[in-house]
């Protein structure tokens, strides 16, 4: 069987065990849809209070919001098995059990809990972005749709970088560390809002240590037409998504190297 329907049949496989209990499901999707929604008020309420800010509107401010949250929440439904690999999979033994398998491990752990809920931040964030389409006049054309899947795909390979970073680390706390939610729930904070409203420090790590401007405030620069507050050359927007593969490739690498370290519970 191919590693392609391999995932597809535990994808399958794991939505289909949810299904059974519809009613959960149902109210696990809407609480999703509901807390994250509690953020896009917050954010309302700023931009109604104050206007713009720093030049910034609402609608273009919103349009980071949605494509955001579009990327984490097709991450965070692919990521699950690095988020619980400690808890669930190293304590209990149960991870042995994947390593006698032979197809990819990572593969496995990606298919291996695809929660139906985080469609309630993903819908979430397709209304944002289309409340910031009506907000802003954008004009979706060819490019600017190629650059938003572009920086789309980009965005959910950086954050699942930082999942896989997240279970790595489980190779020697075994507990999942809760100072990693920092750099998935943080992170999506952070990158709700333009990067020129940051202090300067705070801009330097957020394009060159986890790079979630580069998925996220170059290519919003290029869908809006808009340019750069703090200099960048318009071309860096149709580029930078790059900058999400890197890091998860660099994530894969130290997963490597923790999984050489992998001492196995003698189950």
């Amino acid at each position: 069987m191919g590693s392609i329907a391999l995932f597809t049949r535990l994808v399958l496989a794991s939505l289909s065990g949810q299904a059974r209990y519809p009613a959960s499901a149902l109210m696990l999707t809407v609480g999703q849809f509901l807390v994250t929604g509690i953020e896009v008020v917050a954010v309302w309420a700023l931009f109604d209070r104050f206007g713009d800010v720093q030049g910034w509107r609402i609608g273009e401010v919103a349009l980071f919001y949605g494509l955001v949250n579009c990327m984490f929440a097709v991450a965070d439904a692919l990521g699950r098995g690095f988020d619980v690999l400690g808890t669930e999979l190293l304590r209990t033994g149960a991870f042995d059990r994947l390593l006698l398998r032979p197809r990819p491990l990572w593969l496995q752990l990606m298919g291996h809990d695809c929660r139906i809920s985080r469609l309630g931040r993903l819908m979430q964030g397709l209304l944002v972005i289309a409340f910031a389409t009506a907000q802003a006049n954008i004009a979706w054309t060819p490019a600017s749709i190629a650059i938003a899947l572009f920086a789309l795909a980009g965005g959910v390979a950086l954050f699942l970088g930082i999942l896989v970073l997240q279970g790595t680390l489980s190779f020697w706390t075994v507990e999942s560390l809760e100072v990693a939610n920092v750099l998935t729930y943080g992170g999506v904070q952070a990158a709700q809002y333009p990067l020129s409203v940051y202090a300067r420090w705070f801009r330097y790590m957020l394009t060159f240590a986890v790079p979630l401007a580069c998925v996220a405030y170059y290519p919003v620069l290029s869908i809006l037409g808009k340019a750069d507050p703090l200099g960048a050359p318009a071309w860096i927007g149709v580029a930078s998504p790059l900058a999400g593969f890197a890091f998860l490739a660099a994530a894969f690498a130290a997963w490597r190297v923790g999984l050489r370290h992998y001492a196995s519970t003698g189950s």
